[in-house]
């Protein structure tokens, strides 16, 4: 199944921040909207940066609470790993994998086109497991 596919069944809705947002929003965003992370737009859309919960724990840790006053640049991931529709979930897998990372934004035609998580991934390639099972014991029980 393709990013496209996944994208299809769970939404094109990315949760987006600017660079100069304040982490204490950030963190507000990720704890209403249940996410992992933020991907940091410049005011064209651009992607800039990425802000997960890893890079908040991980930075929090050696800063403390005042940390929660500084923008999302000081602590986003800069150098972004993406996809595009086209990608299949075996490619996505290996570079999440590869990069140990949970999040990949979506990218089509320069722009930001979607998210998708860990989770998104697992989730379809179950459901195409359970699928292909489902057609076995078909073909099984046709061919008895």
């Amino acid at each position: 199944m393709s990013v496209s596919n996944i994208l299809g069944v769970k939404g094109r809705n990315v949760f987006t921040a600017r660079g100069t947002d304040k982490i204490a929003d950030i963190v507000k965003t990720l704890a209403e909207k249940r996410i992992g992370a933020i991907v940091v737009t410049d005011a064209a859309g651009k992607i800039e940066g990425i802000v997960s919960e890893r890079d908040v724990v991980k930075h929090l840790a050696k800063e403390g609470a005042s940390l929660l006053a500084k923008p999302a640049s000081a602590i986003m991931t800069r150098n972004v790993k993406t996809c595009s529709e086209g990608d299949d979930e075996q490619e996505l897998m290996t570079l999440m994998t590869e990069n140990r990372i949970r999040h990949l934004p979506v990218v089509s035609g320069g722009k930001l086109a979607g998210m998708v998580s860990i989770g998104d991934v697992v989730k379809h390639r179950i459901e195409c497991i359970e699928r292909e099972a489902d057609h076995m014991k078909a073909y099984i029980a046709g061919a008895a």
